[in-house]
């Protein structure tokens, strides 16, 4: 762990300093906005509805968007939309030619696909707020005995669909500025900062509903399993499988240059945090669609919420399926094959070319099975512990690799940020390397 006299080496490099600085403004903002409500809705009713659905996709929701859904404010949508709409375009893809050209094309193709996911990102808030708005107008007094809804009706709908559409909007500009100005991935940390605000109420509920009847041996499994957890993600989040390569000899003059042997880091969960995300983002859908009375979506919702088997196993079906998609769509092995061969260097037994790609394929297969199994028993194990003690646990595990893999990938720019101007890392003098992600020696 790193210690706190080494975290404070960060200041002393000023750019490093103001991307800090940038970053957590730019969360203070994510945070304030939280708080405001959407013009024509009564807070406190909708506080009451939301807090009658413990345990449901609704409570899930309301986690991801850091409480912003229990106050209807103008980021009730979260950064859903965006991470939907990221789904959509790489789907896409792998079926409509035009798109896969464009990620080939470098950063001129990138910006064109940022740009296409930021209109779908619009289209499907637009979507999902008059999803909202019909639902809200639909509970407004038959549920909660209080109108959540002042005055229902068109005007409502269309200030909805403003409101949350552009929050939303704002929400994703917020992110990419904090990935360009800031440290770390912006949309990882906007989530990363919307789990981490709730879990002191989450604790506070937890004892709340248990008073009185807080057994020692419960909190005890509770404390030991998310040790473990966190343990266990630590250790996955950091696996790697070295690939040992060869640089050929060449001479340039009198000297000789190469010869090296270095190797070829995968990571055994190339995908991260992402398949979670992911398929928690499709969970969502149903909702959406059962309030637009699609024929259906009532009964896939109420499988949803009911958090059974059925609920489980497709959830880590959907955790596997995107591991492997996400993988096989950010790493070609075709193109790491083309770079050594660049680079005159060789996998030892494998010959350049085909050869090498076939073969660095074999391998990020494999490894994904293993990382894929690690991330669907990690976000289905606290839904099982939570029925044996009867605790709305059922996203623990989403949330915990979630803030623990952010945690991860955050601790190791800003090291990466001190090691290019030659500091030792986050920790201090004598104490060693973070062993967060090491970067891979050459």
């Amino acid at each position: 762990m790193a210690s706190l006299a080494g975290i404070s080496n960060f200041h002393r490099i000023p750019e490093l300093r103001r991307r800090v600085i940038f970053t957590l403004v730019m969360l203070a903002v994510y945070r304030i906005g939280v708080f405001v409500t959407t013009p024509g809705v009564d807070r406190n009713a909708m506080r009451h509805f939301v807090a009658k659905q413990s345990g449901s996709l609704l409570t899930f929701f309301n986690m991801f968007s850091g409480g912003a859904l229990e106050n209807l404010s103008i980021f009730a949508l979260g950064i859903m939309p965006y991470i939907s709409a990221s789904i959509i375009l790489q789907l896409m893809g792998m079926v409509y030619k035009p798109i896969d050209e464009l990620r080939k094309e470098g950063e001129q193709g990138r910006r064109r696909l940022d740009q296409y996911t930021r209109y779908g990102t619009v289209a499907l808030s637009m979507f999902q707020a008059f999803g909202i708005a019909k639902m809200l107008e639909g509970i407004s007094s038959s549920e909660t005995g209080a109108g959540i809804v002042n005055h229902p009706g068109i005007g409502f709908q269309l200030m909805t669909i403003i409101t949350l559409t552009t929050g939303t909007a704002f929400l994703m500009w917020i992110g990419e500025q904090i990935t360009e100005r800031g440290v770390s991935n912006g949309i990882s940390l906007l989530i990363f900062a919307s789990i981490v605000t709730r879990i002191p109420e989450s604790i506070g509920n937890f004892f709340a509903q248990k008073a009185g009847d807080i057994q020692p041996l419960t909190l005890a499994a509770i404390a030991a399993f998310t040790v473990a957890a966190i343990a266990t993600i630590a250790f996955f989040e950091n696996g790697r499988r070295q690939i040992p390569i060869v640089y050929s000899r060449r001479q340039v003059g009198r000297k000789i240059y190469g010869g090296q042997a270095a190797h070829l880091p995968l990571k055994v969960n190339t995908a991260g945090t992402i398949p979670p995300i992911f398929a928690s983002s499709l969970l969502m859908f149903p909702a959406t669609l059962a309030n637009m009375n699609i024929p259906g979506m009532d009964r896939i919702q109420g499988i949803i919420n009911r958090g059974d088997w059925v609920f489980n196993t497709g959830y880590a079906v959907l955790i596997v399926f995107f591991c492997y998609f996400y993988t096989n769509v950010t790493f070609q092995p075709v193109d790491v094959a083309e770079n050594l061969k660049k680079q005159q260097a060789n996998i030892p037994g494998i010959r350049p070319g085909k050869q090498t790609a076939d073969y660095i394929h074999r391998v990020i297969q494999r490894i994904t099975f293993g990382g894929a199994m690690y991330v669907a028993l990690i976000c289905i194990l606290p839904s099982i512990l939570g029925d044996l003690i009867h605790m709305p646990f059922r996203f623990g595990g989403t949330s915990l690799m979630i803030v623990v893999g952010v945690a991860l990938d955050t601790a190791n720019q800003i090291e990466a940020h001190l090691i290019t101007r030659n500091y030792e890392g986050l920790t201090g003098p004598g104490a060693g390397r973070i062993r967060a992600r090491r970067l891979p020696e050459s």
